[in-house]
């Protein structure tokens, strides 16, 4: 019983049982997004009549296939894929970009074999090479 509890209340657990809920309300929050705004938009674009192809099907041999229903979730999940893309994965890459476009590189690339290595170091761990400081080496307009 004890690694059943201890398992429960891992961090992983919480943190992915907060992750689900607060993607559920958000999904909700999305879909209103689309079906009272988005939705509205495109019946006012298309002339007040919000398409529907929920009656599109054929039948072949007394089966019938409701190829319109799947069309409207198609179009459904598009217009939810576009909206959150331009409505909060572009804005979060435009806010992560600015808060970390002021860090200082702490890796520089060896000129020899082109791995990462540490900014400050002056040897190279993956092919032993002896690397240049930045301040010891000749600019372009230096003619040394």
């Amino acid at each position: 019983m004890g690694g059943f509890k201890k398992f429960l209340l891992r961090g992983n657990i919480v943190e992915l049982a907060v992750a689900v809920i607060v993607g559920a309300t958000f999904s909700g929050l999305v879909q209103a997004l689309v079906a009272d705004l988005i939705t509205p938009l495109i019946g006012a674009v298309t002339g007040g009549r919000q398409p529907d192809f929920a009656d599109l099907s054929f039948t072949v041999n007394g089966s019938q296939f409701k190829y319109g229903d799947f069309l409207n979730h198609l179009i459904s999940f598009l217009i939810i894929a576009a909206v959150v893309y331009w409505l909060v994965v572009l804005p979060m890459t435009r806010l992560v970009t600015l808060l970390e476009g002021h860090k200082e590189a702490t890796t520089k690339q060896c000129p020899e074999c082109l791995s990462d290595i540490p900014a400050e170091a002056r040897r190279c761990a993956h092919c032993t090479v002896t690397l240049v400081p930045d301040s010891e080496k000749p600019s372009m307009a230096d003619p040394r």
